[in-house]
């Protein structure tokens, strides 16, 4: 439902299989945003990559709350900006820059998040950023990156320095800005980001009293290596446990997730 009070005229057979489960997952992730509280009214944004070569990417309607976006709203658009599909809706172009930087630089970013949530502008206004503290923060810090502001993302020159700090990392902290992550999939992008937000909350709340960082030795059991071996030998590498989280991610978060909306914030799938 709209705000104006007209519903979005469906697309689910207009589209390909592929596309309308790209779109219901966007639409399920702006959902969960607005009820988390991460949104920051009619602003910030999440796309997903439309299926195919083309490089096609789908992004809100600027000028509607997250807590209204329903899969047949979404908004198709090509690297350009050009829209792809007829719409009633026009798109936020600071999204586009951001958005479109990804989308064309990372075969592997199929659905792209950004907030401006206060704990996360005020950690991405920190200068050492996120700090080893949290366990929370400690899954995150091996997958992050970090970009300097640049005032409001309309140029689009900055895309460029963009997907350069971002290199094949999934999580970012946009300085002065806010949060970014993205992932192959719906659930892997909102579960980094679920994660980069509580360390940043966390932090946040801890500072008021002191904190006390996570040991070295620790630590590197959350960037993938081993404490270093003696003098001569190779470094043993970590076990690899990606797919197996995956897995769970996929067959019983995600689920897990779009049954709260069912209950709570129906429609998203319309």
């Amino acid at each position: 439902m709209a705000m104006d009070g007209m519903v979005a005229p469906s697309m689910k057979d207009k589209v390909s299989p592929e596309e309308w489960k790209a779109r219901v997952d966007l639409a399920a992730l702006y959902r969960l945003v607005a009820m988390n509280g991460w949104d920051d009214l009619i602003y910030t944004h999440i796309s997903a990559r439309v299926p195919g070569p083309e490089h096609h990417f789908l992004i809100n309607p600027y000028g509607y709350l997250f807590e209204e976006m329903s899969a047949s709203m979404m908004v198709k658009v090509d690297l350009d900006g050009n829209l792809v599909d007829k719409s009633p809706y026009r798109i936020n172009a600071a999204g586009f820059t951001i958005h479109s930087a990804i989308h064309n630089a990372r075969e592997d970013a199929h659905f792209v998040m950004h907030l401006h949530t206060d704990q996360g502008v005020a950690v991405s206004a920190q200068p050492d950023g996120l700090l080893p503290i949290t366990q929370h923060a400690a899954i995150v810090l091996r997958d992050l990156a970090y970009h300097d502001y640049e005032g409001v993302a309309l140029d689009l020159d900055e895309r460029e320095r963009l997907v350069a700090d971002l290199k094949e990392k999934s999580a970012m902290l946009l300085r002065n800005h806010g949060t970014l992550t993205c992932g192959p999939s719906a659930v892997a992008c909102y579960n980094k980001m679920h994660y980069l937000e509580r360390a940043c909350k966390m932090q946040v709340m801890a500072q008021v009293g002191g904190v006390s960082p996570i040991g070295d030795n620790v630590m590197g059991k959350f960037t993938g290596m081993r404490p270093p071996a003696p003098t001569g030998e190779q470094p043993r590498q970590a076990t690899n446990r990606e797919a197996p989280m995956m897995n769970i991610m996929t067959d019983i978060l995600w689920p897990s997730l779009l049954r709260k909306l069912d209950r709570e914030m129906p429609g998203y799938d319309a």
